[in-house]
């Protein structure tokens, strides 16, 4: 069984920097998709940086391209997310989920093809 972990969430002020983390275990390598999600308050879950560990093919929401970088590394079986020039809209729970092993090469921005869930870290940027 697939279990996630996050951490590294926390309090920044607007413009600042956050690296989150999830550690994987259980976990074959072989390509699927692991990705973060977010949920801020009163919004539905939505897909932010996704990316298909076979394939390398990424995925990132407009809102946050050029200032988000998700990153894996294979050895530890964890994956990051490098989140910069942060802004109050950034604000949310943030989750790591992957799909089985063996998902097609594009990624889905939406919950329903992950199965494997961490319990998120919040993230809070003030302006």
């Amino acid at each position: 069984q697939v279990q996630l972990v996050e951490s590294g969430g926390g309090s920044v002020r607007a413009g600042g920097s956050l690296r989150l983390s999830c550690a994987a275990s259980g976990y074959t390598n072989g390509g699927r998709c692991v990705g973060w999600f977010r949920q801020g308050p009163g919004k539905e879950r939505e897909g932010v940086a996704i990316i298909h560990t076979g394939f390398g093919s990424t995925y990132y929401a407009d809102s946050v391209k050029g200032r988000f970088t998700l990153s894996q590394d294979n050895a530890k079986k964890t994956f990051y997310l490098q989140m910069n020039r942060l802004k109050p809209e950034d604000t949310a729970m943030y989750y790591c989920a992957a799909t089985p092993i063996w998902s097609p090469p594009l990624c889905s921005a939406s919950q329903s093809p992950y199965k494997y869930w961490g319990q998120g870290t919040q993230v809070t940027v003030s302006s």
